[in-house]
């Protein structure tokens, strides 16, 4: 029995189809492909935009609880910073105090026999000394010695009183320390 065989029917023939046709048919073939790739890119940008939103969604909610957070512990912030000041102003303080203490030891340590203090102000540069002398003499040790204390840049007597009436040599002296 014989196959049953199609006909075929071709109205263009291959063997004339010209420069213009093939040019035409890998243009389509190529448009195709930049559509085809141009709506994978774009499908691939829409979905990934979505993700994006998403990473933001969290990155702002992550953001609210750590401010929560912080707002919790502002105050025991402040409170551990106020400390942290304290402390390091009670250390300057004990550093420089010790030093303070030592010189104005010193200085009382100096004062010779009928020698009364009235007023000892020690600053960062200067010590400041409103005493009474009942000799001179005295007074002269006192000077001496002051100028001769290793701390002492000079001494100056700024005041000096006769009190005649209790038998008092009232004197002002400022003494300018060395810087350390």
């Amino acid at each position: 029995m014989p196959k049953n065989h199609h006909p075929s029917i071709n109205l263009l023939n291959d063997k004339h189809a010209g420069i213009f046709d093939k040019f035409v048919d890998w243009a389509l073939t190529i448009g195709r492909l930049v559509v085809i790739l141009t709506e994978v890119i774009a499908l691939s940008a829409f979905l990934y935009r979505f993700t994006l939103d998403r990473q933001l969604i969290d990155l702002h909610s992550k953001i609210k609880q750590e401010e929560a957070i912080v707002g919790y512990l502002k105050g025991k912030e402040e409170a551990y910073r106020n400390l942290q000041d304290r402390i390091a102003v009670a250390s300057t303080f004990l550093q420089s105090g010790g030093k303070d203490v030592k010189v104005l030891n010193d200085i009382v340590g100096l004062a010779p026999l009928g020698m009364t203090f009235n007023d000892l102000t020690l600053t960062e540069n200067n010590i400041k000394i409103d005493a009474n002398f009942q000799f001179i003499s005295s007074l002269r040790t006192f000077v001496n010695s002051l100028k001769s204390y290793p701390n002492v840049k000079n001494v100056s007597i700024v005041k000096i009183e006769n009190k005649l009436s209790n038998a008092l040599i009232s004197v002002s002296i400022t003494a300018a320390l060395k810087e350390n």
